[in-house]
């Protein structure tokens, strides 16, 4: 996929922009959502979304935390940034003072301001900072890729993550880079991704983006040749203007039916059949609305390995 190509071009330059600096230390890009796991609720403008794992610079570490008990049910973060102490550590060697044992006066002339003084707002890792900061480094490292030669960048205003079309005058592609921190070593992260409309800009909901993606992946190495699953997906989510419910609580649907029901029943003669089921779901919508648990059950299974539909088949009991 060219897009997936071209993150891996900027990757190489993210690399070489930002060793031996205190920005995050990003890592290589994940293709997530609609595009990545094989479908689109809409044929035109398709956004090929990107979730870049960010890990703390030399010095820092990051420490996850849930707010309020109404931030806790919507499973919204904070990003805690903490220096830490590098006296006695081998980043010595690399000619790095300590950010806490060395003097103001020697750090800001030596050395480049911490992470606390650039993307931060307090202790609290900031979205939109962040996001701009995404921003600058595209528009910085495109001139020396080779695809800018025959493709022209239009950069749009970032908020809670960094857009962009990229055209040559036949094809456009509209890609959006989300970021994020992985919380431990499952395919749970806590990113930019925004799932209110003014959410505050230390906040970073928990998103399933990657696992969901990985379920996709797996259903499509299980299913039949003929398997209309994507189909029915797509089919719902285009009639969801008229039906008053979003995409996500759709795909939420349509991967519990996924789960309980055998590939061999999402061929072509099954398609009306798993239109009634999706349809019969819709009337019971709350139970896929209640923040996202069934999702956690999935990544838990999906992050542990066992990817079978046995041990998917009782995650949706919420």
């Amino acid at each position: 996929m060219w897009t997936r190509t071209l993150m891996e071009h900027f990757a190489i330059y993210f690399r070489r922009v930002l060793s031996n600096s205190f920005y995050p230390v990003l890592q290589g890009a994940i293709g997530v959502g609609s595009a990545f796991e094989g479908w689109s609720p809409r044929e035109q403008d398709v956004v090929y979304q990107v979730l870049i794992p960010m890990t703390p610079p030399r010095g820092h570490s990051f420490h996850l935390e849930l707010g309020t008990a109404w931030q806790r049910r919507l499973r919204n973060f904070h990003i805690r940034v903490q220096q830490e102490c590098t006296c006695t550590s081998e980043q010595q060697g690399e000619h790095m003072l300590c950010f806490l044992h060395h003097p103001e006066e020697e750090l800001r002339r030596h050395q480049d301001p911490s992470l606390l003084h650039t993307l931060c707002t307090g202790s609290y890792l900031d979205v939109e900072k962040t996001a701009r900061w995404f921003y600058q480094l595209v528009r910085a490292i495109w001139p020396a890729l080779l695809e800018s030669h025959r493709w022209h960048l239009v950069l749009l205003p970032p908020r809670r993550s960094c857009q962009f079309k990229v055209t040559n005058g036949r094809e456009s592609y509209r890609i959006e880079i989300l970021f994020g921190v992985r919380q431990g070593n499952s395919d749970v992260f806590v990113s930019s991704q925004p799932r209110q409309a003014h959410a505050s800009s230390t906040i970073w909901p928990e998103s399933y983006a990657v696992a969901e993606m990985k379920f996709f992946r797996y259903i499509a190495r299980q299913a039949p040749p003929d398997s209309l699953h994507l189909k029915c997906l797509q089919f719902f989510t285009r009639l969801q203007l008229g039906l008053g419910f979003s995409t996500y609580t759709i795909k939420t649907i349509v991967m519990h039916l996924l789960s309980i029901l055998p590939a061999s029943q999402w061929r072509r003669r099954h398609f009306v059949r798993r239109l009634m089921d999706i349809s019969e779901s819709l009337r019971v919508v709350p139970l896929y609305t209640t923040k996202d648990c069934v999702r956690i059950k999935v990544v838990d299974s999906l992050s542990l390995g066992r990817e079978t539909p046995q041990s998917l088949g009782n995650v949706w009991d919420c």
